[in-house]
């Protein structure tokens, strides 16, 4: 009898390791979490056509648009000019050098200020730069350049295109790009979030979830949704006073204070490198107030080993036993923090 009980006991004992092997496996072949690269689904799975962002036009638009608080007006045209894009607020930072400015139009260089703003606060595609201390941005840009920097989901086409632009930089333009952002406060996008069961049903627009018009909603279905709260002022005019919203499932705030402050046997207390105010520490960046698709993008990156830069190595262990809920409650907790 005794070693019927002794066999028993350890056949259930490599039943509950294959089981935990077998959903170990699963949390990998999930691949990275769409809604955090800009994708209505994982790589591979059919989805419906999205309506087309912007309707073709048969005439130019010429209209010159304003929005509130600024004095200055554009079109369509020149708002989304990637050699010299709008800047609705001139006095929100310091002068800019000309390749944040306009580029450099003969080597095919767009102007930073283009995809990150004249503020440095991008959007949830792209990255938030404002307030990178000058080495930590520069060794960014330098992982860019030397392939030690890509997105886990290659669909992620921006990325490439950033790494584009830093192969053909000169070291005098990435420092100038550097010291530009540095001196520009860290802050963010005013942010609101929400825990909800159901979002509004959103289209994408060049990696960013914008809201459908007509109100109809779905199931948030273990996602975390970011979309601008006036889809016409980010989206259309690029205002970089707009804000943002940020739609995550219930309890993922709480979950996720509990993981970013002790770790919640996964992970380690995010101020031991952040700071206690989770605002940078030298040159570890900042992480309060950030865009929580960014921040999920960069964890799921070092996970996987296609983020491999000089700072990646010391977040790997960090970040290796976290799940896709993991992502969505520390970065719906970040977002709550102002920066």
């Amino acid at each position: 009898m005794r070693t019927k009980i002794v066999i028993s006991f350890t056949a259930l004992a490599c039943v509950f390791a294959a089981s935990m092997i077998v959903a170990s496996i699963a949390v990998s072949a999930a691949g990275p979490p769409p809604w955090a690269y800009g994708f209505p689904a994982a790589p591979g799975v059919d989805v419906p056509a999205a309506p087309a962002s912007t309707p073709p036009a048969s005439v130019p638009d010429t209209t010159v648009h304003h929005i509130e608080g600024s004095d200055r007006g554009f079109t369509r045209a020149q708002v989304g000019d990637n050699y010299g894009p709008a800047d609705w607020f001139p006095g929100d930072h310091p002068a800019m050098p000309e390749i944040v400015s306009h580029g450099r139009k003969e080597a095919m260089i767009a102007a930073c200020m283009l995809c990150h703003y004249p503020n440095g606060r991008g959007k949830p595609e792209n990255a938030p730069v404002a307030g990178l201390s000058v080495s930590y941005f520069i060794q960014t840009m330098h992982d860019f350049r030397d392939g030690k920097r890509a997105s886990a989901d290659t669909r992620k086409a921006n990325t490439g295109r950033m790494a584009g632009f830093v192969k053909v930089m000169t070291e005098e333009e990435i420092k100038a790009s550097a010291e530009y952002f540095a001196a520009i406060p860290y802050g963010t996008w005013m942010t609101k979030v929400v825990e909800t069961t159901t979002v509004p049903k959103t289209r994408l627009n060049f990696g960013m979830f914008v809201t459908l018009p007509g109100g109809e909603k779905e199931p948030i279905a273990g996602r975390l949704i970011e979309t601008p709260i006036d889809p016409e002022a980010t989206e259309v005019l690029r205002n970089p006073h707009s804000g943002m919203i940020v739609y995550t499932p219930p309890g993922s705030v709480k979950k996720g204070e509990a993981l970013v402050k002790n770790g919640g046997g996964r992970t380690q207390a995010c101020a031991q490198c952040h700071g206690a105010d989770l605002r940078g520490l030298g040159p570890v960046p900042p992480i309060a107030g950030r865009s929580p698709s960014y921040m999920a993008r960069q964890m799921y990156d070092m996970q996987q080993g296609t983020r491999k830069g000089e700072w990646s190595a010391l977040m790997k262990p960090v970040v290796e036993k976290l799940t896709g809920d993991d992502f969505i409650a520390i970065t719906a907790y970040l977002a709550t923090l102002k920066p």
